[in-house]
C-alpha cells in the first residue's frame, strides 16, 4: 500500500511544484529558471546542477515553450510519460487560466491607465529575472575569454544582422557535434 501512495505523491508533488512555479513567475520560461532550479535541484534534488544545465540547453534547442520543455524533461526523468504529463500540466495550467481570465475581462480594463502603468513597471523586473539566470548559466557553462565570443557573436548576428535564431541553433549543434568528436578523438589518443 505504501508504494502506490508514494508513486501518487510524486505525481502530485511534481504537478504542485510546477504549478507553483508557473503561477508565481512573470516573464516566461527564462524567468522561471531560478525558481525551477531552486525547487528541483536545491530543495527536491530531482536533478543535479549539471543535469539542469544540460536540460536547459536541450529545452532551448527544442521547438515549443521553454518552460514546458524543461518541465516535461524533468517529469520524464522522474516518472517517464506520466511524470512528464504531470509536470507539463502543472507548468501550462496557470498560464492557461490567467490568459483565460484576462481574455474574459480584457475589454473592461484594456484602456485602464493603472493597469498600463503596472505592466510598464513589471518590464524592468522581467529583464532582471531573465538576465540573472543567463549570467549564472554562462558561469556554469565555464565560459572564459576563449569562449565568451560565441554567445556574443550569436547575439550580434541575430540582433544586428537579422540572422534567424534557427540558423544559429543549427550551426551551434553542428559545431558542438564536431567539437565533441574532436575532443573525444584527442582524449582517446
Amino acid at each position: 500500500m505504501g508504494g502506490g501512495s508514494q508513486v501518487m505523491n510524486i505525481y502530485w508533488d511534481s504537478f504542485k511544484t510546477f504549478f507553483h512555479i508557473g503561477i508565481f513567475t512573470l516573464g516566461g520560461g527564462y524567468a522561471m529558471i531560478p525558481l525551477i532550479e531552486e525547487e528541483v535541484v536545491n530543495k527536491k534534488k530531482w536533478v543535479t546542477k549539471d543535469e539542469m544545465l544540460d536540460l536547459i540547453a536541450i529545452a532551448q534547442s527544442c521547438p515549443g515553450v521553454f518552460a514546458i520543455n524543461i518541465a516535461t524533461f524533468i517529469g520524464y526523468k522522474l516518472r517517464k510519460t506520466r511524470g512528464a504529463i504531470c509536470t507539463t500540466l502543472g507548468t501550462a495550467l496557470p498560464s492557461f487560466l490567467i490568459i483565460l481570465a484576462i481574455a474574459m475581462f480584457f475589454s473592461q480594463f484594456k484602456d485602464n491607465k493603472v493597469v498600463a502603468a503596472m505592466f510598464r513597471g513589471i518590464r524592468p523586473a522581467v529583464v532582471a529575472l531573465i538576465a540573472v539566470p543567463t549570467f549564472n548559466l554562462g558561469k556554469r557553462a565555464k565560459l572564459n575569454w576563449y569562449t565568451i565570443w560565441i554567445p556574443i557573436a550569436c547575439a550580434l548576428a541575430i540582433w544586428a544582422l537579422g540572422v534567424s535564431p534557427i540558423y544559429i541553433i543549427m550551426i551551434a549543434a553542428v559545431g558542438g557535434y564536431i567539437y565533441g568528436r574532436i575532443n573525444k578523438t584527442s582524449c582517446n589518443s
